[in-house]
């Protein structure tokens, strides 16, 4: 399919030029770096002395690929005829605001650029091992939206975002901190892992008639919107569930019970969604399931922090 034409124009007098390039990073997707950089440095404070170089490295480079991988989902949906000046949402610079193509392109990479430099950093401090494991972090980011199968087109881009960008961002920060991996530390990420899931899975419920209507086979499509908000709410359910068994078998401590503060956003994403079918009247809800992500992440931490020093 080739790309649509459009208009260059440059950003309106309303919308400052900083302001399109902050929204290109998406920032209420960047939490998804940021949480779990948080919680597995968290983690790692029961294990041993806390290194700030390496926690500030590793949320740095973890938000520079999370924005690089943002405006990779840029470029190939202008690529792929996916964005237009009706689409919803903060992307769509390339048509609303005529930022060239390869502009976001090359900003994308040198995000990548920096992000390998603070990575050599992190090695040389902790293990070369790491560098096969943030290359390959990388190339899943680029994978999800470029290519010739993007992830994100197919039912895994719930798996696989939640996977490298939630429980494996966890793990590499537990690691640097501590040299090992715990099963402590596995077990406490299964719930970042599930919410940063969510977040696709609400973007997919969002934009289903869009998806389907250019060929993509996303979860929420194959399972039908009713089954995929169904499914959204069990993953809110089974996060903290899983939270009070852990604390129940005496694997953490009873101050993390305090993500239950954070279920009212849970419950307000999940009605946001039910009986609603026009793409902009699910943002609300889309940025809900966004903010508990946030929210529980940042909770979570807080109880290991309470727990630790209490």
């Amino acid at each position: 399919m080739q790309p649509q034409t459009h208009m260059n124009v440059q950003p309106s007098n309303s919308k400052k030029t900083w302001k399109v390039w902050w929204q290109q990073t998406r920032p209420h997707t960047l939490t998804a770096s940021f949480v779990p950089v948080l919680l597995g440095t968290a983690l790692a404070m029961y294990e041993t002395d806390l290194h700030f170089g390496l926690f500030l490295a590793m949320l740095i480079a973890s938000l520079l690929i999370q924005a690089a991988t943002n405006m990779f989902n840029e470029y190939y949906d202008y690529v792929r005829g996916l964005d237009t000046e009706d689409s919803h949402g903060i992307g769509g610079a390339i048509v609303r605001e005529g930022i060239k193509p390869k502009t976001i392109l090359s900003v994308a990479l040198s995000l990548y650029g920096i992000a390998l430099l603070l990575g050599i950093y992190i090695c040389s401090s902790s293990s070369w091992w790491l560098a096969l494991v943030g290359l390959f972090c990388m190339l899943i980011g680029y994978l999800y939206t470029g290519g010739p199968m993007p992830i994100a087109h197919t039912p895994f881009g719930e798996i696989v975002s939640g996977f490298f960008m939630g429980m494996i961002i966890i793990l590499i920060s537990f690691f640097i901190q501590t040299g090992t991996v715990t099963s402590t530390s596995v077990l406490v990420s299964i719930p970042i892992f599930i919410l940063v899931g969510a977040i696709m899975l609400s973007n997919n419920i969002r934009d289903l008639d869009g998806d389907k209507e250019f060929g993509r086979k996303t979860l929420a499509i194959l399972i039908g919107r009713k089954a995929a908000i169904k499914l959204l709410a069990g993953m809110f359910i089974v996060s903290y569930a899983w939270v009070f068994i852990l604390i129940a078998l005496n694997i953490i401590s009873p101050w993390l019970a305090i993500v239950v503060l954070s279920a009212p956003k849970a419950i307000k994403a999940t009605k946001g969604f039910i009986g609603k079918t026009i793409p902009i009247q699910m943002m609300p809800a889309m940025k809900a399931t966004a903010q508990t992500n946030t929210i529980f992440g940042f909770l979570l931490s807080i109880g290991l922090f309470i727990g630790y020093f209490i």
